[in-house]
């Protein structure tokens, strides 16, 4: 995770990562807000649609698929996003999504609605009405395998880069701008 409106969008992280703390806690000293995700609510796409739904107090339209999930990720109300501060979605327990057959898309998701959320302009390039939300999603792993992860989430539309204890995924330009 980066501090502020800064690729990467999803971080694939061993859990208990010291640094993704300090990070988190400098995000909420700053007035964002740090939201959490069991894995085990997640295990279908169903499940992620519920679920994300009601920790990000989705409006009641919210349509329950992929598409709906990036509109409303990068339209989430000033009381989720600490009044426009940032927020950081942090999934528990993310080894029980490894095999999950949406496991690539979600991630993919994520960091399609991140990455609007943190842009200023539209789709077309339009200035945007709004201000950017710095947003990031970050999955922890008990059993953290960087080249095991990195393959799972490889993907043209996603740029994979991996570090000192961590995975990280943002848009692939190529593929989305």
């Amino acid at each position: 995770m980066s501090n502020g409106a800064s690729e990467p969008w999803v971080v694939l992280v061993p859990e208990g990562s010291a640094r993704i703390r300090r990070q988190l806690s400098e995000l909420t000293a700053s007035g964002g807000l740090v939201h959490h995700f069991d894995a085990r609510d997640l295990m279908t796409a169903q499940g992620v649609f519920r679920t994300f739904a009601e920790v990000l107090r989705f409006p009641g339209y919210f349509g329950r698929n992929w598409d709906a999930l990036v509109d409303c990720l990068d339209d989430l109300c000033g009381e989720v996003t600490g009044g426009g501060a940032g927020i950081a979605g942090v999934v528990h327990g993310a080894d029980l999504l490894l095999e999950t057959e949406h496991f690539p898309l979600f991630v993919s998701v994520l960091c399609q609605g991140a990455d609007r959320a943190n842009s200023a302009v539209d789709l077309d390039g339009d200035p945007l009405d709004r201000p950017t939300v710095a947003e990031h999603f970050v999955l922890e792993f008990r059993d953290f395998d960087r080249e095991k992860l990195a393959a799972r989430i490889e993907k043209p539309d996603l740029i994979v880069t991996t570090g000192d204890g961590f995975v990280g995924a943002a848009l692939n330009p190529e593929e989305w701008h």
